[in-house]
């Protein structure tokens, strides 16, 4: 039991770790942990939309993609353009003391290949999660915003995906509790 506890700890330590790209991005911020439950939701999505897919195996990528930034940090694209992170001894070092290791490097490594039409919808949902938080910054005022969602949505894989990415893009992201503009906003539950 002690490997999986101490795995239970390193996930933990992924709420703590934040996503680095922000800082260039000038606003926002969102730990690895909160990026991960994210992507989690909208890959559930993608298989539904996708239909002929290993949900299981959609979801267990996701859930673990980001598991090395634990021991290695979040590496924005600044960052990987001059620093070298070992995360294969991350994966090998986490993944060693327990019977299902094997399992989560083997998800890692698929998502990584992205070969598989269910390693192409968790990258989907990894830049879909990205593509809402940058909506969610534009329409708060970043005038930067708009260019990297261009770029993420070029990195998508499925026609599903490219569609949620066409419609983020044209829905204002406080339409889902602020489309209502009755007069609710003035009076609340008193009538």
């Amino acid at each position: 039991m002690k490997s999986i506890v101490n795995l239970l700890f390193e996930m933990g330590m992924l709420k703590k770790t934040p996503r680095t790209g922000f800082q260039f991005l000038g606003s926002g911020c969102e730990s690895v942990a909160e990026h991960i439950f994210s992507t989690l939701f909208i890959a559930y999505t993608l298989c539904k939309l996708e239909g002929d897919v290993d949900e299981l195996k959609v979801l267990r990528m996701c859930l673990v993609h980001d598991l090395p930034e634990a021991r290695t940090g979040d590496m924005n694209y600044v960052n990987k353009k001059y620093v070298t992170v070992d995360e294969e001894k991350a994966i090998r070092e986490v993944t060693a003391p327990l019977f299902f290791g094997n399992e989560i490097k083997e998800a890692i490594a698929e998502f990584n290949d992205m070969k598989t039409k269910e390693s192409m919808i968790s990258h989907d949902a990894d830049q879909l999660s990205l593509i809402l938080q940058l909506k969610e910054r534009g329409d708060l005022g970043n005038k930067y915003s708009a260019e990297w969602i261009e770029f993420a949505r070029m990195r998508l894989f499925t026609t599903s995906a490219q569609e949620i990415a066409e419609t983020i893009v044209d829905t204002d992201s406080t339409e889902w509790w602020f489309a209502d503009k009755s007069d609710w906003w003035i009076n609340g539950n008193r009538k």
